[in-house]
C-alpha cells in the first residue's frame, strides 16, 4: 500500500513560480514511479511528468517542459514538482499518483492518487 498527500498549491500570477510537494508512505515505495497529473474544470485529467523508480530518469507533457522541473528526495519519500513560468492554462487541480516499476502517461494504469491540490493562475 502506498499512501499520498500533495501539498504546495496556490493561487499565483501568470510568470509566477509554485512548489508542490507529494509525501508518500508505505514500505515499497522505492519501487513505485510517481507521476503529476492535472485536471481542470470540464477536461480530462492529463499527465504532466514522471519520474522512474530507482533510475530517476523522467518525462514531461510538451505543455510543461522546460518550465516545470520533477525531483525526488528518496530519504523524505518525497517528490516535488517546480512550476515556473505559470501560465493561466496551467490552472487546474494537481494530482499524484504511484504506479509500481514503469511509469506510463495513462491515469488508468496508476494504481495510488492522493486528494490533489489546486493551482490557480491568473492572468
Amino acid at each position: 500500500q502506498v499512501q499520498l498527500v500533495e501539498s504546495g498549491g496556490g493561487l499565483v500570477q501568470a510568470g509566477d513560480s509554485l512548489r508542490l510537494s507529494c509525501a508518500a508512505s508505505g514500505r515499497s515505495f522505492s519501487m513505485y514511479s510517481m507521476a503529476w497529473f492535472r485536471q481542470a474544470p470540464g477536461k480530462e485529467r492529463e499527465f504532466v511528468a514522471s519520474i522512474t523508480y530507482g533510475m530517476h530518469s523522467t518525462d514531461y507533457a510538451d505543455s510543461v517542459s522546460g518550465r516545470f522541473t520533477l525531483s525526488k528526495d528518496n530519504a523524505k519519500n518525497t517528490i516535488y514538482l517546480q512550476m515556473d513560468s505559470l501560465k493561466p492554462e496551467d490552472t487546474a487541480t494537481y494530482y499524484c499518483a504511484a504506479l509500481k516499476h514503469f511509469p506510463t502517461r495513462r491515469s488508468n494504469d496508476y494504481e495510488y492518487w492522493g486528494q490533489g491540490t489546486q493551482v490557480t493562475v491568473s492572468s
